[in-house]
């Protein structure tokens, strides 16, 4: 019995289930496999890549859904899906990337609209809505940390989480609102071995008026991906990138940089805890491999322990 690379339910014969068409579009009654094999679609991103707006070191395309074709279309512009093929360095990037962004959403982190598609030689690419369209051409002011430092992409890890704390500060309409989400998203990187969040991997979008943190992006357990992993954070905090303990992370980042209250920060603590079975299923059920949900499962029971 299959199992839908969009909801994780079992769908049968059927490749993907009607809720996760429905949720692409609901008129979308299948979905054809991508036309490109996994090294096409990377040499079509690296083809297109001067054309595009899509920053990154992952391969990376732009895509519309064509509920006509009822596909997945690739194009140089207008696109409102980014879509993420195999990458030949790292092992089920895509895999890894889909289970990551749902267990966020368990957490109650803002996540878009994203799953898995089937490409022409059987190989799983991910796909996610882009969060900063909202009509043909259209694009909602969006900013990532780098660019508010004035940082490049050869300086996006040198920085440090105390100063990302002033970025916040100024650009965000609800400062104190915002700081809490961004505890909530740098506690469960940590947790999630996510130990690349430089400065492009954060954001903010101005609409109706107000200033926030984007949705989140691009979060995935690294550190199963990479061989001996040296560190837990892609930026500095308390001078140091590796072997964190709680109180550095709640105590002193939490509560004394990010202002945050008691009452706060037990609320985000007491949601991770309760959040911990669904993860842990999650990743079971997921796409990954054994060997992957394995290493996945050993690195949230590792930085688990240390809360």
């Amino acid at each position: 019995m299959n199992r839908c690379p969009i909801t994780y339910e079992l769908c049968g014969t059927e490749k993907y289930s009607e809720k996760g068409l429905r949720m692409i579009a609901p008129k979308l009654t299948t979905l054809h496999d991508l036309p490109f094999t996994a090294a096409e679609q990377r040499q079509e991103a690296a083809n297109r890549a001067k054309k595009l707006s899509i920053q990154g070191v992952q391969p990376k395309l732009s895509a519309i859904i064509s509920v006509v074709n009822q596909q997945f279309e690739i194009v140089d512009q207008f696109g409102n899906y980014i879509i993420k093929p195999q990458n030949d360095i790292f092992p089920e990037l895509p895999e890894n990337e889909d289970v990551t962004m749902k267990m966020a959403k368990v957490y109650g982190l803002d996540v878009p609209l994203h799953g898995l598609v089937y490409s022409k030689d059987g190989s799983l690419s991910y796909f996610i809505k882009r969060f900063d369209r909202y009509s043909k051409g259209k694009k909602y002011a969006t900013e990532d940390f780098a660019q508010l430092t004035g940082s490049s992409r050869d300086t996006k890890y040198d920085y440090t989480m105390e100063k990302l704390v002033k970025v916040i500060d100024k650009y965000c309409t609800f400062p104190a609102i915002e700081k809490a989400d961004f505890f909530k998203r740098v506690l469960f990187c940590f947790i999630t071995g996510n130990e690349d969040m430089h400065l492009k991997n954060f954001s903010v979008i101005s609409r109706a008026g107000k200033t926030t943190l984007t949705p989140v992006y691009d979060f995935l357990n690294s550190s199963i991906s990479i061989k001996n992993p040296q560190e837990e954070l892609a930026l500095s905090l308390k001078g140091k990138k590796s072997n964190f303990k709680s109180a550095e992370i709640i105590e002193y980042y939490a509560k004394e940089h990010l202002g945050l209250n008691d009452k706060t920060v037990t609320t985000i603590l007491s949601d991770m805890n309760n959040s911990l079975p669904k993860w842990i299923e999650l990743v079971e059920v997921s796409f990954l491999s054994d060997t992957m949900k394995e290493k996945y499962l050993k690195v949230l029971d590792n930085r688990m322990k240390r809360f």
